[in-house]
């Protein structure tokens, strides 16, 4: 089920945004899950992240915790001013992954797909990145304003223009990754934003992994997004959405399916 979080609006920055969140991680049609997600904030300071671990044997969940929780600290310790320092960051959480694969037999080949969403409280700035196919939306008035490109097979054939964006969802290959934590550096693929973004009330954020967006496209995300009071109502919509098409398909082994959504309201009255 989902879970909702407001942030303290006191204290909090006077000028700063009001911002709202809620978690959802579900395993599916699994046994267990392999997906993670977190967040932390502060007075001035706002992270959330959303991982999905692969590897088998108990290696895909270290993968996607490792992650979440050494980009949750980090940032605490050390707030990011820029996209370059969001890529150093994933630079170095991907070391991190490689370094623990030799903790266990079972974490030989274990990776992480992740994606993180950092807020400036202060000055009402974004930034974010990511590595797979874990993706961040970004709605604003009404439409997706961004969404992050996948690493992954079936992205680059929509670049290449040999398969229609409608069609990824259910293409065999779709879960074939160009790209996640755990990767040997130099074939590691990272995307983040091209500069901070200035927030304005009304903008949403959804982090999720592909359990999530792989049965719910962009129009119902839109569609139940106009009718939600809240984050919490709006992913509980989706989980529905998510389970109800994993029915009507016959997939009931579908995939852990996990997701943080962040509303950016106006900021309180004096």
């Amino acid at each position: 089920m989902s879970q909702p979080a407001r942030l303290p609006a006191e204290p909090r920055p006077e000028d700063g945004p009001a911002l709202e969140l809620a978690i959802l991680s579900r395993p599916g049609g699994r046994e267990y899950n392999e997906d993670a997600c977190g967040h932390w904030h502060s007075d001035t300071q706002l992270c959330c992240v959303v991982a999905d671990g692969a590897g088998g044997h108990g290696g895909g969940d270290v993968a996607s915790r490792l992650a979440v929780s050494y980009l949750i600290d980090q940032c605490a310790d050390a707030p990011l001013q820029s996209p370059e320092d969001l890529r150093e960051l994933l630079l170095d959480t991907n070391a991190k992954v490689i370094r623990h694969r030799a903790d266990a037999p079972g974490q030989r080949e274990m990776h992480t797909t992740v994606v993180a969403l950092f807020i400036d409280r202060v000055r009402g700035l974004a930034l974010w990145g990511h590595a797979g196919d874990s993706r961040l939306y970004l709605f604003r008035d009404g439409a997706v304003a961004h969404r992050t490109r996948d690493h992954s097979l079936v992205q680059s054939m929509v670049e290449a223009g040999l398969l229609r964006p409608e069609d990824t969802r259910n293409h065999p290959q779709r879960s074939q990754l160009h790209s996640a934590l755990g990767t040997a550096p130099e074939d590691l693929r990272i995307g983040t934003c091209e500069a901070p973004l200035a927030l304005q009330p009304g903008d949403v954020f959804l982090l999720c992994t592909d359990g999530l967006w792989e049965f719910v496209d962009d129009d119902v995300m839109l569609r139940e997004l106009a009718a939600a009071p809240d984050p919490a109502a709006w992913l509980a919509a989706l989980e529905a959405c998510v389970l109800a098409e994993a029915e009507a398909g016959g997939k009931t082994r579908h995939d852990n399916f996990s997701g943080i959504a962040l509303w950016v309201t106006a900021p309180a009255q004096a």
